[in-house]
């Protein structure tokens, strides 16, 4: 019995410890974007998360950092009766696999300013546990000291907008790999507004659209895929020419922690 014991104990850090590591994996093209999109292998981000209202309409992203966290942007109107879903794939189509989590805790970013788009972060505590299985999985928060140099290639996932005047959005979940900016590039489009919790990507025919605020923005590391960002915001018209914007993770990760921390 106590060799049993052992063993679920260490199947359960195995299956908890290999964030970024998808059972499934992606492909990408290099030439996808999420405007005029580029369909995901089913299962392939497993950390990635629709948040849907009561009606089951999706109208963010979020990325699972644990199996009792997610983290999203601070813009989007998360309420507690909202529902997080994850293991979906298809909107219209959702299979016996998805799991449908209440949201126990709201934690903003308490310097999340609406006018200037800083500390553009927020974190959802679950109100269960997510089971862990194929098609659902953690992605991996970055060191402090992660660099992300421009010119990387990484990439952003959801169910946003393929134009920005879409009358609804994908039913598939969409893929893109774009580049990151330098901040003081990234100036050359939107000057002054971007700031050092920012990070840029983009801006070569890739660009996030409304309703993946809130996704992932993730690049490889030592094999695995970590969050270098969370889907912020960008060109009204979802211009391919101009860079998304993302909230820069390593710059949270204090306040990340100590959320998780004490709650």
């Amino acid at each position: 019995m106590a060799f049993l014991w052992l063993v679920s104990c260490l199947a359960l850090l195995g299956s908890t410890s290999s964030c970024g590591v998808p059972a499934i994996q992606p492909v990408l093209s290099g030439l996808s974007r999420i405007v005029n999109g580029e369909v995901a292998i089913p299962g392939s981000w497993p950390w990635q998360v629709s948040l849907q209202d009561h009606t089951g309409f999706h109208y963010c992203g979020g990325s699972l950092i644990s199996e009792n966290w997610v983290v999203t942007a601070a813009h989007c109107p998360v309420k507690s009766i909202d529902m997080v879903v994850a293991g979906l794939f298809n909107q219209r189509l959702p299979d016996e696999n998805i799991q449908t989590l209440r949201i126990a805790q709201v934690f903003k970013h308490p310097n999340y300013n609406m006018l200037t788009d800083r500390n553009d972060i927020k974190l959802l505590k679950l109100a269960r546990p997510v089971r862990f299985s194929e098609t659902v999985s953690t992605v991996c928060l970055p060191s402090a000291d992660d660099d992300f140099p421009a010119g990387t290639m990484c990439a952003t996932t959801g169910w946003g907008k393929t134009k920005y005047n879409a009358s609804k959005t994908p039913s598939k979940l969409q893929q893109a790999a774009l580049p990151l900016l330098a901040n003081e590039e990234c100036k050359t489009f939107w000057d002054s507004k971007i700031t050092d919790d920012m990070l840029c990507a983009g801006a070569n025919g890739v660009s996030s659209c409304m309703g993946d605020s809130g996704g992932p923005l993730v690049c490889q590391k030592d094999g695995a895929w970590t969050l270098a960002g969370v889907v912020s915001w960008g060109s009204g018209y979802c211009s391919t020419s101009t860079p998304a914007v993302y909230a820069r993770v390593t710059e949270f990760l204090p306040w990340i922690q100590e959320v998780m921390a004490s709650n």
